[in-house]
């Protein structure tokens, strides 16, 4: 097991996909400012700037985006949608923060989903020659978890599982990954020690390996261990604050 070293600014730039990014690959010419700010919150949550239980108030988030209370609530309201906040009447928003049984059910949904995933390109024709920019990323995730990167390797190590899925052109399927992803990287933002953890891109190398040889049997076992790994590395979800204003200093 290694451990990741001391975040480090300034360290060149890996090609890390923000995750909203993933979810709206529209330019940011294209977006409204309502999708503005739902993708600075998801991105922060994502990151793990922003915690499962962060209070999101509507006065912090117009402050630290110089906008209108109507596109924070929108903006709040998609983010409900996806699961990613939580409108409680009279008590306003807060990021999603899982309870044991929602914990149990994602991650048994998201091994499943996952399986079907590795079963379909498992079967594809060209799959080595698809699986080529897979194996840049992984690349590309361990560089940043040698040099400390701590939000890049975050990105990349999650992009692997979403851009996976996009192999097999299918939006429902992709889409349903997508959300699943982002479920559990805010339950692992609770309970993970990253300074401590299996290094994901080790697995996904191995995982890659085998869908080439188009052992899917053998794929899927890769998959189930590394997300079982994550599983019970969890611990029991905590009380966590977080101030918003942190989460966004680009924006102050």
């Amino acid at each position: 097991m290694l451990e990741l070293k001391p975040d480090r600014a300034g360290v060149p730039d890996l090609q890390a996909p923000r995750a909203s990014a993933l979810r709206d690959p529209r330019p940011v010419q294209e977006r409204s400012e309502v999708d503005r700010v739902y993708g600075e919150v998801f991105d922060a949550a994502m990151d793990r700037r922003l915690l499962p239980g962060a209070k999101l108030t509507e006065a912090t988030l117009c402050s630290a985006f110089q906008c209108s209370r109507s596109t924070v609530r929108a903006a709040l309201a998609r983010l409900a949608h996806d699961k990613i906040v939580v409108i409680e009447p009279n008590r306003g928003a807060r990021v999603w923060q899982a309870t044991p049984k929602e914990i149990r059910d994602v991650f048994a949904t998201r091994r499943a989903l996952e399986d079907i995933v590795l079963d379909m390109l498992a079967a594809v024709d060209d799959i080595e020659t698809r699986l080529v920019p897979l194996r840049q990323m992984v690349d590309r995730e361990q560089q940043a978890f040698e040099r400390g990167d701590r939000i890049s390797w975050i990105r990349l190590s999650n992009a692997f599982h979403v851009e996976l899925a996009q192999l097999l052109d299918n939006e429902v399927l992709t889409d349903l990954l997508t959300g699943l992803c982002a479920r559990t990287t805010l339950i692992i933002a609770l309970g993970d020690t990253t300074g401590g953890s299996t290094c994901s891109y080790v697995e996904h190398r191995e995982i890659l390996d085998y869908l080439a040889r188009r052992d899917a049997h053998s794929a899927r076992a890769a998959m189930d261990h590394h997300l079982q790994d994550c599983e019970l590395r969890m611990e029991e979800p905590g009380a966590v604050t977080s101030d918003p204003w942190a989460a966004f200093p680009a924006q102050l």
